[in-house]
């Protein structure tokens, strides 16, 4: 069913609803601004690109899926993707493959294949999830160390004898910012978990690190003043041969966007005992994808880390999700300011942290008592995102294990929690 769950809920939509979902709104977009900032800074691209990611994909997420706390925006399960096609393509391939992707994702979900994503193996998702959130943790030791390195191997293993090279420009000031902002998010998730504890952290360790004049980098030192409207709309570059060149990319970009999302809606109904639509979700990611890479910015996906901090905080229906992105615009245009003094070892720290959470370190144990085949697939998996390629991890982890559950007989879907974005 393709019907938007923001009809189905509007409805019945009551006064006391209004004031849950403005409350919930307000307080996830108070987690997603640093989110997006960071996973756009991780990612090669412009903070303001992940601003403006969390804005029109939050909306159409919210408008047009088909669950009824699904939380969109950029996540970090793309900054592998989304670095590696900068880097390859520049950000204007990005943007074609991005848009490719929404193409892909809109014919999935007109095609009924929501429900087919239940399917892949939960070894590769672990697998891949694990990896992922290793290249983002190694992404991020330059600027939590305020390392002097003027380019950055992509791949790990080079980058970490770069890293040591380099280890004469350590900034203490730098760290002690970073790991200072680590520490009080952990503090604040413990102590006042209701508390946006992300936007919080952030704010007082910029904050000290301006007051005592520490030499440390700041998102408009390095990026220049944000912006403070939504840029006008626009297409990337379009030719056959451009498009046939982007289709890998596109592909990567559509199966993340499809898994993580339909993964973290259910981990929502889990949460709130309701139904989610998997096609009309899917429909929702093509669409906002789409509108992203027209308006230049980055993939979008469901963001369990921000799903979950809705449900907390009191979210009912899909206006809380609409209200987020709304408030999310209307700091872009007052604070774009006090945005950009936000130290970058801070928002290195917030990385490294959401890198911890994406492992899921907490599960390793039960993980490794699996079955051997399942471990194989796993660090297999892990082993291929880190070392070699997200797309070549993805195709031999999906093709190895399916090959696997066809050998067992297995056909019965497994369930799957999603990864902390």
């Amino acid at each position: 069913m393709l019907r938007p769950q923001l009809l189905t809920s509007l409805s019945s939509y009551s006064t006391h609803t209004l004031r849950a979902d403005l409350f919930a709104g307000i307080t996830v977009a108070m987690v997603a601004l640093p989110l997006s900032l960071a996973i756009a800074i991780a990612s090669g691209a412009t903070p303001a690109q992940g601003l403006i990611t969390a804005i029109v994909a939050g909306f159409i997420i919210s408008a047009l899926g088909g669950s009824t706390v699904q939380i969109g925006g950029p996540t970090g399960a793309f900054i592998v993707v989304v670095a590696g096609v900068i880097a390859e393509h520049s950000y204007d391939g990005l943007l074609l493959a991005t848009a490719m992707a929404g193409v892909i994702l809109l014919i999935a979900g007109w095609l009924r294949a929501g429900s087919l994503i239940a399917h892949v193996p939960e070894a590769v998702v672990n697998g891949f999830t694990i990896g992922i959130a290793v290249l983002i943790a190694s992404s991020q030791l330059k600027d939590l160390m305020g390392l002097s390195l003027l380019n950055e191997p992509a791949e790990l293993l080079h980058k970490i004898p770069a890293l040591w090279a380099a280890r004469d420009t350590f900034n203490v000031s730098a760290f002690a910012v970073g790991v200072a902002t680590m520490g009080l998010i952990i503090a604040f998730r413990r102590a006042a978990p209701r508390l946006p504890g992300l936007i919080v952290a952030l704010a007082l360790t910029s904050g000290a690190a301006a007051m005592l004049l520490l030499p440390v980098e700041t998102i408009e030192a390095r990026f220049g003043v944000l912006p403070t409207t939504l840029p006008m709309p626009a297409l990337p570059e379009i030719t056959l041969a451009r498009m046939i060149e982007m289709l890998p990319s596109a592909l990567v970009i559509a199966f993340l966007a499809g898994i993580e999302s339909l993964l973290s809606a259910v981990v929502a109904d889990r949460m709130t005992g309701a139904t989610h639509k998997p096609n009309a979700e899917v429909v929702a990611q093509g669409a906002a994808n789409l509108a992203c890479a027209a308006f230049g910015g980055l993939p979008a996906t469901g963001a369990i880390a921000r799903t979950a901090t809705n449900v907390r905080a009191g979210g009912q229906t899909p206006v809380a999700g609409i209200v987020h992105a709304i408030a999310i615009l209307a700091m872009m245009m007052l604070a774009a300011g006090p945005t950009g003094m936000l130290a970058m070892p801070a928002m290195a720290g917030l990385l490294i942290l959401t890198a911890w959470n994406m492992a899921e370190p907490h599960k390793w144990g039960v993980w490794m008592r699996e079955r051997p085949s399942d471990r194989v697939l796993l660090l297999l998996t892990m082993a291929l995102t880190v070392l070699v390629d997200l797309t070549v991890a993805i195709g031999v982890g999906v093709a190895l294990g399916l090959a696997l559950k066809l050998r067992a007989g297995q056909t019965k879907p497994e369930a799957f929690d999603p990864r902390d974005q």
